[in-house]
């Protein structure tokens, strides 16, 4: 049997932590809390399971992932964010992995829910995620907030599991607006700081592309009104995140081509 160690990192996540907590429970052997200094009920709610809670300031999601790792007991960790948690069909997926861990990584599909709607399509879902791995054997990368766990090239052997991770997303629209400035405004520094362009034509053009294959080609049609909103707001979040983009080029004096 492979021992598992469940990483979480929060902040102020009292409405959400305890059902995450409560799916891990008979399925992981450590559950490790990384807190970026809640002043909420996080910390209180964390100390009814038997976790290890730890404080550490907040640099950035990658940086925070790729640390909370270093506080795991065991190698195979089982990465969730606050806001999810395991259906009973992936728990029965992870059980049967530990009995017989043959891969160094196993992907998943996660399931949003989106203010009290599942969504089942509009660029939202399988949105699959390599979220159980080997810790050896890789790190957190990506362009924050979007980060996803890397395998290195040689250790790249997965294998998707049944089951869906439940993403329990947004309660309101308007949490959903104020979500979209916070993750535009993080990643448009990210993408200025590796160097990446924002030509005028792709201010508009992206938006339209994004719209287009999030509501006709990967369905979002199907998710009625809710995919209507969710596809118009993936689109938006495009513009808004080139806009930054240009605006940083702009302020700091610097070409905005290629």
């Amino acid at each position: 049997m492979t021992p598992i160690s469940a990483v979480i990192i929060t902040y102020n996540e009292e409405r959400n932590i305890e059902r995450c907590l409560a799916s891990l429970q008979g399925i992981v052997d450590d559950i490790v809390v990384v807190d970026s200094f809640s002043n909420d009920k996080t910390e209180e709610i964390c100390k009814k399971y038997n976790v290890h809670f730890v404080q550490h300031a907040f640099e950035g999601h990658i940086e925070q992932k790729n640390w909370a790792i270093t506080q795991a007991k065991y190698p195979h960790v089982l990465s969730l964010d606050a806001d999810e948690a395991l259906d009973e069909t992936l728990k029965k997926s992870i059980l049967k992995v530990k009995a017989d861990w043959k891969y160094n990584g196993y992907s998943m599909n996660r399931l949003t829910n989106y203010c009290g709607t599942w969504v089942h399509h509009s660029g939202w879902y399988p949105d699959t995620k390599l979220r159980l791995w080997d810790s050896r054997l890789g790190k957190w990368g990506g362009d924050n907030p979007h980060d996803k766990y890397i395998l290195d090239k040689e250790h790249d052997r997965t294998q998707h599991l049944k089951g869906d991770i439940l993403h329990y997303s947004y309660y309101a629209v308007e949490e959903h607006d104020k979500q979209l400035e916070y993750f535009t405004d993080i990643l448009a520094k990210s993408q200025y700081k590796r160097g990446k362009k924002a030509p005028f034509l792709i201010l508009y053009l992206s938006p339209l592309v994004r719209f287009i294959k999030d509501y006709f080609l990967k369905k979002g049609f199907l998710d009625g009104k809710v995919g209507f909103k969710i596809c118009r707001m993936s689109a938006y979040s495009s513009y808004r995140k080139y806009r930054k983009l240009r605006s940083l080029y702009k302020t700091n004096g610097e070409s905005l081509l290629q």
